[in-house]
Parts: structure tokens; C-alpha cells; sequence
């Protein structure tokens, strides 16, 4: 911070201090909400304009674009062009970490347990893979083996943390709540220019398929039935209707028996009658639905 030949604050960049690098009118903030929600059906509320403001900056910066209107033409004019999936990915919210919301994993294990059939789980919000990894190191835990008869499908609309989970590498902060014996059985501790890091062993790895899907998308690149599916903190994200929609294409993906884990602050009964509430946040099939599912393989 510097001060002008008039006393006037600067900025690094040479701007006045409070004076926007970009214009950026509620024009163009009503067009990123609406061509954010036609695309990832994603419903920005009127208190997210700053961070909308300093997400897409970035992006003006990185394509040399010099206004908010601008940028926002070039995309409208290419449909499917690069910059619409790092759009995407800058206004997505990842939060995330190892064993969120602990008490979904010891329901996940006891569902399971005993299993003779090979089990999959689709993480269908995984970020940056803590999720995803979690749900693996409890089918570890649960079959007593590193490599149990059990998969994980993890879906992202973001492709950068796509790239992080996929990596299975993180900070040990990362894993400082985690017990040590999982630790021990499921990471390895950097050494030297990686020291102060942690990677997933390649069996947990190997457990996970990590790949982009857009929850609305007409076409999902999975099949079911799943023993489960995780969709957790980012149906926050939509509106009753996208909601609605999204819980009825996952019901035909279920085995009858399977759950549907939400996140903390979601309650699916609101929007739908597909489901029945089968612990804190955990639902599974309502009676309709558990007598029209089959076994068989469905296409999403």
C-alpha cells in the first residue's frame, strides 16, 4: 500500500484503495448466476457477489479479457469451449476433509459387513478425494483387508480437484485428527523435499476411480446399483426443483437395501417422497420405491 502525490491510498497495483481492479455491474452479476445455474444448476444467492467478483477476476486476468461483459460474450459465444470448465471450477465451493461428519462411517461399515457380493459406492461430490478416501479406508476396515472385494466411483463437476484426489496427496495437517493407526495402514509420510506431506497407498488408490460428472448432465458415465451413495453438502447448492430432479435419478441407481447419505444441514424429505429417513442424515429407499428396485444394472 502506497499513497499518492494527494494523499490517496494506492493499491499495489497502482488503484486507489476500495476501487475495483473491474467493473463489475448487478448486470453482469445476474448473468454468472444464471448461466452458472443453467450449467451446473447452481443457485448463487445475492451475498455471494464479492466472492464472485474475486473468483472470476482471476479468470479475466488469466484470458487478458478486460471487463466482466466481455469475458462473459466470449463464453456465451463458445458453448463448449475450455474456459467454460475453468468458469465452472472457480465458482464451485470445496470444502471438505478426512472423515466428515463421523458418524456416517460406522453405518456405512455395518451395511457392509458380511458382504459376499462385490460392493460399489458412489462419492457423487468428492473434491480433492478426502471423501472418497474416507469411504475406502472404512471398506478396508470393515472386509479386514486392504484389498476388499469393493470400489468407490468419485464424481466431480470441478476438474482441478479431480486432480488433487486423484494424486492422493495432502498436507499432514490433513490427517493431525486422524488415529494413528489408520495412519500407519493407510499413508505414507514424505521424506526430504516431500517432508511435511502424506500419500495414500496405492491399494486405497487403486479402490478409487476419480472422473468429472455434472449432476446435470441429461447422461451420467455410471451405471448402479450402488450399495450407497454419498451426496453430501452440495445439494446446498440447488434449488427444491434441481434437488427434486437430481433425487430421482439416483433412486433407480440403488440396490433396494441401499443408503443415501446427506450432508448436515440437508433434509431430503422436504423434496422428496422417493426416500425415508433411516438415521441423521442417512436415508434409504421409501416403500414404493424399495418394491419397484431391481438388482439388475441401470444406465444413469
Amino acid at each position: 500500500m502506497s499513497k499518492s502525490s494527494s494523499g490517496i491510498l494506492l493499491t499495489a497495483a497502482g488503484r486507489p484503495e476500495g476501487v475495483k481492479e473491474f467493473e463489475f455491474t448487478a448486470r453482469d452479476f445476474e448473468r454468472v448466476r444464471t448461466m452458472i445455474y443453467r450449467k451446473a444448476g447452481i443457485a448463487l444467492a445475492d451475498s455471494k457477489q464479492e466472492m464472485v467478483y474475486s473468483r472470476l477476476a482471476r479468470r479475466l486476468r488469466a484470458t487478458g479479457v478486460g471487463t466482466f461483459a466481455a469475458y462473459l460474450d466470449d463464453l456465451d459465444r463458445q458453448a463448449d469451449s475450455a474456459e467454460w470448465e475453468a468458469f465452472t471450477n472457480a465458482l464451485t465451493t470445496n470444502l471438505t476433509s478426512f472423515f466428515r461428519e463421523a458418524h456416517h462411517f460406522p453405518l456405512l461399515a455395518e451395511h457392509v459387513a458380511g458382504r459376499k457380493e462385490p460392493v460399489t459406492i458412489w462419492c457423487s461430490a468428492a473434491s480433492t478425494g478426502e471423501e472418497p478416501y474416507s469411504i475406502a479406508m472404512t471398506l478396508c476396515e470393515a472386509f479386514g483387508s486392504m484389498t476388499p472385494p469393493a470400489r468407490v466411483i468419485a464424481t466431480d463437476i470441478d476438474t482441478n480437484v479431480l486432480a488433487t484426489g486423484e494424486k492422493g496427496v495432502y498436507g499432514v495437517d490433513r490427517i493431525e485428527r486422524m488415529a494413528p493407526e489408520r495412519v500407519k495402514r493407510f499413508f505414507l509420510k514424505g521424506k526430504g523435499a516431500q517432508a511435511g506431506m502424506v500419500r495414500v497407498r496405492d491399494e486405497l488408490r487403486a479402490m478409487v476411480t476419480f472422473q468429472r460428472l455434472n449432476l446435470l448432465a441429461d447422461h451420467w458415465p455410471i451405471s448402479g446399483p450402488f450399495d450407497a451413495i454419498f451426496c453430501r453438502n452440495v445439494m446446498i447448492y440447488f434449488d427444491k426443483p434441481t434437488q427434486g430432479k437430481i433425487l430421482s435419478r439416483f433412486a433407480p441407481l440403488m440396490k433396494p437395501d441401499a443408503l443415501l447419505f446427506a450432508g448436515h444441514s440437508e433434509n431430503f424429505l422436504y423434496v422428496s417422497d422417493m426416500f425415508k429417513l433411516r438415521g441423521k442424515t442417512v436415508y434409504e429407499l421409501s416403500d414404493k420405491n424399495t418394491a419397484a428396485s431391481s438388482p439388475l444394472v441401470r444406465k444413469a
